[in-house]
């Protein structure tokens, strides 16, 4: 039970709330408090005309730190939303809002009850477990939004932000072969190289030792690039498609790469898992 003087209801402190103030949802967590961020977040994209305020309290581990935390959420009329593995202290946070009136939604508890009769047994209820597999969870997702806004030469400003920057001329694999290494959780950006457009400065003001040169056979990129335009209904008997064009595009590329302290990679035939895989190797991130 709260102890006395604390049972003001809910709706009194909504009442006293300024409406035209953003509400607020309280975060409680006996760890970090990310995963629960993460997941109220990733919901209130569903809400996106609503001011919302989060105010994440970490390593909630005791009833007086519960007893403060609900108190101040009283105080706002705010949600509380909650992670926390240990039983005993999940049931008083449930029990604490009910008797104040709080809207309260617990993310942890029914999953984890049901994990318990799936397995035949308890949960271990150790603060902190589930932050290490979100943590690998998001950062591939980071890995992914930064991959797809850097794809192609966009932003080149944030190519000192990568991890792995793949520079190559049209058709060597360079997106696939981004977006495959973002699943593995690294933040890739990839510069094309254009006849007759020099690349951007930010490449050269980089470490040298994040930077991949990918070259091909000019015969197999012939071959990709007029596949390239008959799938878009285009006549591939063009100067892009054109082995002289292209063994032109392949030697200016070639120079390029022996300038600079590059690893270079062919990757003629190659299945995209295989070059990714040559690419951690030769810059040592595998």
């Amino acid at each position: 039970m709260a102890p006395p003087g604390r049972l003001r209801s809910f709706r009194e402190s909504i009442d006293r709330v300024d409406s035209t103030a953003p509400q607020l949802v309280y975060l409680l967590s006996d760890a970090t408090g990310e995963t629960v961020e993460k997941i109220v977040t990733a919901a209130l994209t569903q809400f996106r005309g609503k001011a919302v305020r989060m105010k994440r309290i970490s390593n909630v581990r005791n009833k007086n730190q519960v007893y403060e935390a609900l108190d101040d959420a009283l105080e706002q009329g705010a949600l509380v939303v909650y992670t926390i593995v240990n039983r005993e202290l999940a049931q008083l946070v449930h029990d604490e809002c009910d008797s104040l009136g709080l809207l309260h939604i617990d993310l942890f508890t029914p999953l984890l009850m049901r994990f318990s009769e799936f397995f035949g047994h308890s949960p271990g209820e150790t603060p902190g477990l589930l932050h290490g597999v979100d943590e690998a969870y998001f950062r591939r997702v980071e890995a992914i939004e930064f991959t797809v806004k850097h794809d192609d030469g966009q932003e080149v400003r944030n190519l000192h932000k990568a991890d792995i920057v793949l520079v190559g001329v049209s058709r060597t694999s360079k997106t696939p072969l981004s977006i495959y290494l973002a699943h593995r959780g690294w933040r890739v950006a990839n510069v094309p190289l254009v006849g007759g457009i020099e690349p951007p400065a930010e490449l050269f003001q980089i470490d040298p030792s994040r930077v991949v040169g990918l070259m091909i056979d000019p015969q197999r990129l012939m071959e990709l690039r007029a596949s390239r335009l008959r799938n878009l209904g285009q006549d591939p008997r063009t100067a892009y498609a054109a082995y002289e064009e292209i063994e032109n595009e392949l030697q200016i590329a070639r120079k390029l790469f022996r300038r600079n302290p590059w690893v270079v990679i062919d990757v003629t035939g190659k299945a995209v898992e295989e070059t990714a895989n040559e690419v951690l190797v030769k810059l040592h991130l595998k």
